[in-house]
């Protein structure tokens, strides 16, 4: 006699529990729908983060061009000493004080001298450019944060972080990071598992098959340029979440519990270097000048570029650092006392490793590291995600159906997956949930939707 289950197994085969399969083939479903969401509803994200992202690797290059007068000076036989070049800025621009100052590293630049003024944004000083052979002038503009972004790259900059939006903006961006490596690691999964079953040589991995035509083609061109991106976006996705708000957060409370922070140096006693609200120290002993400081700092073996940061504290010690990102990069620094003595040193290669990473990964991120050919990769990836979401959208396009998202891969698949294999995941996703938040919620999201979708999909039938 057959029961009402049976029936009710017959007229929706989603109910009956699919046969146990081996662990890819259960598996491979739930990778398949999860890309598919993630596709659609993340890709928006992706798309604004790799657009601005690929103007943002092009934004030094425009930069030199767009103040190439500020940045630039002509090459003359003699030179000025730091201290009169400081001079000249100040009498430019007497209203500030004085921060930091980053002296001309090579023949044909200028010296960056910068000041503290009321009325400017948060994180951003007067640049006054000067001439160091002359001590003229050469104009002055606004420069924001540690790496000393003029005005285009810092509009840049702020549109590939935030969108201008403020801290709201900072959400768009960690979605986009906090799903990135999902994407990447889940396509190319599917696309090696695909060739494999296929019997597809290795070089189909790497190139697209030119004969396929239709939604084969755009696949195969889908699959080829994200197997030479993946890399490249795990690496982007990983470095990206350090800057994002709450990933980032909790990343660096996590450096904290193990060490990894980057190091401070020690400036004896004086205080960390920043500004004390006046251009020299006044502390009762006699301040050497920054000419000896910088002499001072080269006995230490430091070489440009450079920058000399001014005390935090009256009477405090100079902070000399080695500004110099590029492989091999030059980042020691040391602290000089107003009398021009040594009184702290701290060594890029003292760093702990996990800092040496975080520094690097920074770097390269923000297309320092290898200089020009580090921008051309960083743009290249950024045009290959743009092609890989295009591409994409072209798929679901194709196959969409009249109404809703297109057709994902068959529910219930997740109940072929041996408990074993699916626990592990279980607890895998709500562990990277709570560390990416914003991760967690949109994937919470993600199942409602689902769920949804095939309560409306059973009412229907």
């Amino acid at each position: 006699m057959t029961s009402t289950a049976d029936v009710d197994r017959a007229v929706d085969p989603a109910r009956t529990p699919p046969p146990r399969r081996a662990t890819w083939a259960a598996l491979r479903p739930l990778v398949l729908r999860l890309h598919f969401y993630a596709g659609i509803l993340i890709a928006p994200f992706l798309l604004v983060a790799a657009t601005t992202g690929l103007l943002y690797a092009l934004s030094f290059q425009i930069e030199k061009v767009v103040y190439q007068h500020e940045l630039t000076a002509p090459v003359g036989q003699t030179r000025l000493p730091l201290s009169g070049q400081i001079d000249a800025a100040r009498k430019a621009h007497p209203q500030g004080t004085i921060t930091s100052v980053r002296p001309a590293a090579e023949p044909g630049e200028t010296t960056r001298v910068l000041f503290d003024q009321p009325g400017l944004p948060e994180s951003t000083q007067m640049a006054v450019f000067v001439d160091p052979s002359t001590g003229q002038v050469r104009g002055e503009l606004a420069s924001y944060g540690g790496s000393g972004a003029l005005p285009v790259r810092a509009w840049i900059s702020e549109l590939h972080r935030r969108l201008h939006l403020g801290e709201p903006g900072r959400i768009y961006s960690e979605l986009a990071a906090s799903w990135l490596w999902v994407v990447a690691l889940g396509g190319l999964a599917l696309w090696l598992s695909r060739r494999r079953r296929s019997g597809g040589r290795l070089r189909g991995l790497f190139t697209p098959d030119r004969a396929a035509t239709g939604s084969r083609r755009t696949l195969s061109w889908h699959g080829s340029v994200g197997l030479w991106a993946v890399v490249g976006l795990l690496f982007l996705s990983a470095t990206g979440l350090t800057w994002s708000k709450y990933a980032g957060e909790n990343i660096g409370d996590l450096r904290a519990a193990f060490g990894w922070q980057t190091p401070s140096i020690n400036t004896g006693g004086g205080g960390h270097a920043g500004h004390s609200g006046s251009d020299a120290p006044a502390a009762g002993s006699p301040d050497a000048g920054i000419d000896q400081v910088v002499t001072a700092a080269a006995g230490k073996g430091l070489s440009g570029p450079l920058e000399i940061v001014w005390p935090a504290k009256p009477g405090g010690a100079y902070v000399v650092k080695e500004i110099d990102k590029t492989v091999p990069e030059r980042l020691d620094q040391v602290a000089v006392s107003p009398a021009g003595q040594v009184v702290g040193e701290l060594r890029f290669a003292d760093y702990p490793l996990a800092a040496k990473l975080t520094t690097w990964g920074i770097d390269a991120h923000m297309g320092l590291l290898f200089g020009l050919v580090n921008q051309i990769v960083l743009a290249a990836l950024a045009a290959g995600l743009i092609a890989l979401i295009l591409l994409g959208y072209r798929m679901w396009w194709r196959r969409r159906p009249t109404r809703g998202f297109g057709r994902p891969y068959p529910r219930g698949t997740w109940r072929a997956v041996h408990w074993a294999v699916l626990a592990p995941l279980v607890v895998v996703a709500l562990v990277v949930g709570y560390f990416l938040p914003l991760m967690g919620i949109s994937l919470a999201v993600f199942l409602v939707i689902d769920v949804l979708l095939g309560l409306r999909a059973r009412a229907a039938r």
